[in-house]
């Protein structure tokens, strides 16, 4: 895969996608904890293409998965109520 494809792969995944982010650099769980963003970086080596990604399961995974669901089913912002800071943690 060209360097070409790779970025254009990079703009299509997450042009639209609120919490999703591409970093240009390596990504760690301290940068998602508390929070619902998945963070992805890509990464060619060779003719390999190394993808890593970060999610803290309990605000990105089913909870927050299913309140984002919610919001669309009921035409809410696709964002309300995924902004908040878990309180327990």
């Amino acid at each position: 895969m060209s360097g070409g494809k790779i970025h254009a792969l990079k703009f299509y995944t997450t042009a639209s996608d609120d919490y999703t982010t591409l970093s240009d650099v390596d990504v760690y769980m301290k940068q998602v904890v508390n929070t619902n963003k998945a963070l992805v970086h890509v990464e060619k080596y060779g003719n390999k293409l190394l993808v890593t990604s970060c999610i803290d399961n309990l605000l990105k995974g089913a909870v927050g998965q299913a309140v984002q669901n919610m919001n669309l089913m009921f035409n809410i912002d696709e964002t309300a109520g995924l902004r908040l800071k878990a309180s327990a943690f």
